[in-house]
Formats: C-alpha cells, sequence, structure tokens
C-alpha cells in the first residue's frame, strides 16, 4: 500500500514529539547528566525563570515541513526507480550508469535529477533527433541535421550523436523549451567559437559535452524557433548561459577556458542543478545573478552538488547574489583567490564540501564577501557545516542561522565529507560504450 508523502511528513513529526516526551521523561528518571550531555540529538529540556523551554523546538514548523518534505521527495524518486543501484554513493550515478544497456534507456537519465532542478525533464517526453552534421554554416536557417536545427525545435526532442564531432557555432546556440542534449557514448565538443544559450525557456538537460574555448559573438541574425529569427548583440563569450530559464540541469560536462563564465544564470533563472562537472583553466566559473540591483535573482534557487573545481581555477565557485545556493559533496582541489563570493545578501549553504586550500598563505580563505563592509555582510546567512577543510583553508560563517532561509536553500541530504572523493571521482564527460556500465 502506498503512503502519502503527507501521511509520511505526518508520522515524522509525530514520531519527533514522541522521541521528546521519551528524553524528558527519562530525564525524570534520574538519569545521569554526563550521558544526558554527551547525546547531541537529545531532546532536553530546560527551566529559565518559570517557563519551560524545550532547545530543540522550532519557531517555523511549516519550514521543518518543508525540508522533511524535500528529504521524502528526493529519496522517495531515487526509490521509485527500482533498478540498476551500484552503490557509489553518488546518486545521480547509481540511478543508471549500472545498466549496460544504458543506450537503449537514455530516457531514464530524466529520472534520476536531484536537487533544485530535479523537475527539469526536458526531451523526455518527446522523440529521439540524431545530429549527423557538425557543421553551423547558416544561423538564420540551419540545415536539418544540425545540432542547431535541433535545439530550436517547438516540440519536445531528446537530442543524441551519430558520431564524435566538434562543432564550431558561428553565433550562440539559442535552444529552445524541453530539450535534452546527450552527448553519451560519443565524443562531443562545443569549442572555438559560440557556445550555448537558454533565454526565457524552460526543462533543459545538457548532458556529457566538452565545452571550451568559447568565443564572445553577436551582432547578427539568429534563429530561436522555426517561426521566429532576430538580432542579436554581441554576447560574452560563456560556456553556457542561463537568462530568464528555468528547470535547467547541467551534468557530467567539461568545461574549461572561455571568453566570460563558464556557467552564467542571471535575470531570473531559477531551480538549477549543477551537478557531475568538471572546471579546469578558467578565471571567473559561475556566476549565479545579474547585479546586486537586480532583485528578481531573490527567487533564484540553485544546486551545485557533485562537481570537481579542479586545475586552473581562480575564483568565483560560485559568485552569488540575492537569492538561495546549495553547494554540496564538491571537490575543491584548486583556487587562486577564492572559492566562493557573493553579495547582495545571498544566503549559502555549504555542506559536505571538499575544500584544498591553495600553498598561498594569503588565499587560505574558502568565502569572499564582494564589496561588502563586515558591518552589512555580518547578517548573511552563509554556513559551513560537515566541509572538510584542508591545507588551511578557512570558511568565514556568518549570519543568524534563520531555519527559513537554509530551508529555502537545502534542496538534497549531505553525504559525509570523507566520501567526497568517491562521489566525484566520475565527474565531467564519461566514457560511455555500448554493452558496458557506463
Amino acid at each position: 500500500m502506498e503512503v502519502s508523502v503527507k501521511g509520511f511528513m505526518l508520522c515524522f513529526l509525530l514520531m519527533a514529539l514522541l522521541s521528546a516526551h521519551c528524553a524528558t521523561s527519562i530525564n525524570e528518571g534520574n538519569v545521569g547528566t554526563e550521558s544526558l550531555q554527551s547525546s547531541k540529538n537529545s531532546s532536553m529540556v530546560e527551566r529559565s525563570g518559570d517557563t519551560l523551554k524545550n532547545e530543540h523546538a522550532v519557531d517555523s514548523p511549516e519550514e521543518i515541513a518543508s525540508m522533511v518534505d524535500t528529504t521524502i521527495r528526493n529519496h522517495t524518486a531515487r526509490r521509485n526507480l527500482n533498478f540498476f543501484t551500484c552503490g557509489s554513493g553518488n546518486p545521480i550515478d547509481d540511478c543508471w550508469r549500472c545498466d549496460p544497456r544504458w543506450y537503449a534507456h537514455r530516457k531514464r537519465l530524466a529520472d534520476c535529477a536531484i536537487g533544485f532542478g530535479r523537475n527539469a525533464i526536458g526531451g523526455r517526453d518527446g522523440k529521439y533527433y540524431v545530429v549527423t552534421n557538425p557543421g553551423d554554416d547558416d544561423p538564420i536557417n540551419p540545415k536539418p541535421g544540425t545540432l542547431r536545427h535541433a535545439v530550436i525545435q517547438d516540440r519536445p526532442l531528446w537530442i543524441v550523436f551519430k558520431r564524435d564531432m566538434v562543432i564550431t557555432l558561428k553565433q550562440e546556440l539559442l535552444m529552445n523549451s524541453f530539450k535534452t542534449i546527450d552527448a553519451r557514448g560519443v565524443n562531443v565538443h562545443i569549442a572555438y567559437g559560440a557556445c550555448i544559450t537558454l533565454q526565457f525557456i524552460t526543462n533543459v538537460i545538457i548532458h556529457g559535452l566538452h565545452i571550451h574555448d568559447c568565443k564572445p559573438t553577436g551582432n547578427a541574425m539568429v534563429r530561436s524557433s522555426p517561426s521566429h529569427y532576430g538580432w542579436r548583440t554581441m554576447a560574452d563569450g560563456d560556456g553556457i548561459s542561463l537568462f530568464g530559464a528555468s528547470h535547467v540541469w547541467i551534468d557530467h560536462n567539461s568545461l574549461s577556458n572561455c571568453a566570460d563564465g563558464l556557467i552564467d544564470a542571471i535575470m531570473g533563472s531559477t531551480a538549477i542543478t549543477i551537478s557531475n562537472n568538471y572546471f579546469t583553466h578558467h578565471n571567473e566559473v559561475m556566476l549565479l545573478g545579474h547585479s546586486d540591483s537586480y532583485v528578481r535573482d531573490k527567487q533564484m534557487q540553485v544546486t551545485i552538488a557533485y562537481n570537481h573545481f579542479g586545475e586552473g581555477l581562480i575564483q568565483r565557485m560560485p559568485r552569488c547574489r540575492h537569492g538561495y545556493f546549495h553547494v554540496v559533496n564538491n571537490d575543491y582541489t584548486h583556487w587562486e583567490m577564492y572559492a566562493i563570493g557573493g553579495s547582495a545578501e545571498p544566503t549559502i549553504n555549504s555542506q559536505g564540501n571538499r575544500y584544498l586550500a591553495p600553498q598561498n598563505p594569503f588565499a587560505k580563505e574558502v568565502t569572499k564577501r564582494v564589496d561588502t563592509g563586515e558591518t552589512i555582510w555580518k547578517g548573511w546567512n552563509w554556513r559551513s557545516e560537515g566541509d572538510l577543510l584542508l591545507n588551511g583553508a578557512f570558511f568565514t560563517s556568518s549570519g543568524a542561522g534563520a531555519a527559513s532561509s537554509y530551508a529555502r536553500a537545502s534542496s538534497l541530504a549531505a553525504k559525509s565529507s570523507s566520501l567526497v572523493g568517491t562521489i566525484t571521482s566520475g565527474a565531467g564527460v564519461l566514457s560511455c560504450r555500448r554493452g558496458y556500465m557506463c
């Protein structure tokens, strides 16, 4: 018999209340104070004047219920898949990588997302489109069989590639909604030209691409759908640019050496998961939030999970504004200035990451408040929970830790930082062959 999520939550809260009552009864039964103090998770009751106060009482039960609901949804989704769990500790990879017939079940990937972008279905409900031509001769009238022709279509599509290819785009690749780009099983590079733009669209999955050496382009006509093309001003040269986009999942890509950011999400973009990617050789890696004055980004929620921030990186992993950011179980092995930065009062929830500081004694701090005085940023909610800080790395926390703020910046259960090496060992583009586990 299937139990509803609401019923599960009610049972969870009832068990918590019973636990608190039992702990109080034990205390009245003269249990030693030493054993009580050693159990941080016990419900202890202290007296202040004439008032009994439970130290685990919460001011906002609704926020706790929301956090419980998020945990249930993520775990239930994984459990309901009911196939090919291989126990690596990475719940995305465990969902599909152990199936030796992954190529025959490609669309199962859409059921494996976690975090704030977990509802991104991409082209799951559409047909397959096979890219056969790496060319990009005409951004206004793209040829059938090209990647540009595939991504502009109005219908859902699951886009795959016939063979290895290097695609050098003349202008931005303007995607349409409900698309999956799935490069598993081949070696596909988007490089040496323009790169990918998601503007005012929804439900996109980008998986398995090498994205590098992206250049500024623009001042040209570009088609964005079968019925529309228009003038594009100069683009910055981001690897992947999100502009007012939502329900986006960027997974298992390798990104490096672009003219501006590797991934930028601005102008009200939200419901985003960035997972299992390998970032290298770049200055300003990731910008999340348009500007300090653009308050629509207060709705932004981004999960950054299981990524490897590797050699040759300098800063912005990410650099956040306004919104809510869950940075969980990533491996930070290189930075030159700082790893995580922000301005305009973002909420940053760092859990279970591994931060290895550089040798430079002046660059040990993980965090940076950008162009903001301490009297202002000390009220921002930034926390480090269960992070592994190595080689002198330190994380400067701040804020009162409001439950409501961190509930909006929590998207999945963090695993122990001791497992980060295993969880992120497959970050970046995977080498997948038919008939073998990927």
